[in-house]
């Protein structure tokens, strides 16, 4: 192939359930696949499949009352916890507020303005600018919220969370207080319990609480063992769950190592490649519009085999063309174009042919592409595949 650079191919699988031999499911659906869409399969191809279907098929799953247990017991029994930073999120972080509240007396939780941590909107910043709010230094009560700044809704979903999340605490029979601050030290205003509930800056912001001598857990912390034969994730807790059913979720899956290794196998015996394969989540994708970014997920990818290690070290083909080649055209500029990627070195980090091509992870790279092609409603398709991700221009395959 001289003419074809890298395919994705969204695979369809059937409906799958806890208890499902999801690595035969996989390798079922993807030759299938091969044999209707008339394709083969080729070394360093990537199987990647969705986290959400690896954590129903292990049966990791908890429910409220397990996640109530679990805050009881390592809060002491709090009668007022301090929840800080977390999204806003019905999917997300709504049904385990409602456990948090369900453990409590009283709830405040405190948001970060004037968006969350993954850039959900809590306020218009026109009316910041209005009542001249500085968001580095100023504590928004609830009072003070409800007063000048409760008519805002969100761009995408046409609610307000603040409502949402007080609505949800309330309906637990738990006083609730929602206050909006970027200072993570004002929580101790009103309680010294606090859950910390921010994905990605959770180390950060536990530490300022801890060295003020907090009693502090974070989302990491809760469920990261099993309670009364519940699902559970060592490594991350309730971090990566959803929304299941109003009175379970599922929780980020911790099998996905053994996984990835058995699908590979497989797949080497049915088809003499040597593919790799990975778990995904969210990808690291932010919306242009809504200035959303999607991840969500602790990580892109909690699991992936060894090959899939690394990022990608690329020359960038307009820089060549412009400069070193630029007298060259046609034929000639192609040819010593394809010549100087093979001739490239193995690290070319930090030299001018490199500019723009800003290296990630292949496993955050791969796993965005991957989500944006599977999406999270209907296509029906959990497993992705993709070819020639490897190659490039001077490789015909």
């Amino acid at each position: 192939m001289k003419n074809i650079g890298t395919v994705v191919r969204g695979i369809k699988t059937p409906v799958i359930k806890e208890n499902c031999d999801l690595s035969e499911i996989v390798v079922n659906s993807l030759l299938a696949a091969s044999k209707e869409g008339n394709f083969e399969f080729n070394d360093r191809d990537v199987v990647a499949v969705t986290e959400a279907v690896v954590g129903i098929s292990e049966g990791n799953f908890a429910t409220l009352d397990d996640i109530v247990f679990d805050i009881k017991r390592k809060l002491n029994n709090s009668k007022h916890i301090g929840v800080v930073f977390p999204i806003i999120s019905r999917n997300r972080f709504a049904v385990l507020l409602s456990a948090i509240a369900r453990s409590t007396d009283k709830v405040t939780v405190m948001l970060s303005y004037p968006k969350d941590e993954v850039g959900n909107s809590i306020l218009y910043e026109s009316d910041m600018e209005k009542y001249n709010i500085n968001p580095y230094s100023h504590l928004i009560t609830e009072d003070e919220y409800m007063d000048k700044f409760h008519h805002f809704k969100h761009e995408f979903t046409g609610v307000n969370y603040v409502d949402i999340y007080k609505d949800i605490i309330e309906k637990e029979n738990c006083s609730a207080n929602i206050i909006l601050s970027n200072n993570v030290l004002d929580i101790l205003k009103y309680t010294n319990d606090v859950i910390v509930s921010d994905i990605h800056t959770r180390e950060i912001t536990k530490k300022k609480l801890l060295e003020a001598n907090a009693n502090v857990i974070s989302l990491t912390e809760i469920l990261n063992e099993p309670v009364n034969g519940s699902g559970y994730n060592p490594l991350y807790g309730l971090l990566g769950s959803n929304r299941a059913t109003d009175e379970r979720v599922k929780l980020f899956p911790r099998t996905g190592d053994i996984l990835v290794k058995n699908i590979q196998k497989r797949l080497k015996e049915v088809t003499g490649k040597n593919i790799e394969v990975m778990v995904y989540g969210d990808g690291a994708f932010k919306d242009p519009v809504g200035k959303i970014w999607e991840l969500a997920d602790p990580v892109v990818s909690p699991a992936y085999t060894e090959g899939l290690n690394g990022s990608p070290n690329e020359l960038k083909l307009k820089y060549l063309s412009e400069n070193k080649f630029k007298d060259l055209s046609g034929e000639a500029l192609n040819n010593a174009i394809k010549e100087e990627i093979k001739n490239k070195a193995s690290n070319l980090k930090g030299t001018m042919a490199t500019q723009g091509t800003t290296p990630r992870r292949y496993v955050d790279l791969i796993g965005s592409l991957c989500d944006l092609t599977s999406g999270s409603g209907d296509k029906g398709t959990p497993v992705v595949l993709v070819q020639n991700y490897f190659t490039n221009y001077s490789e015909e395959w």
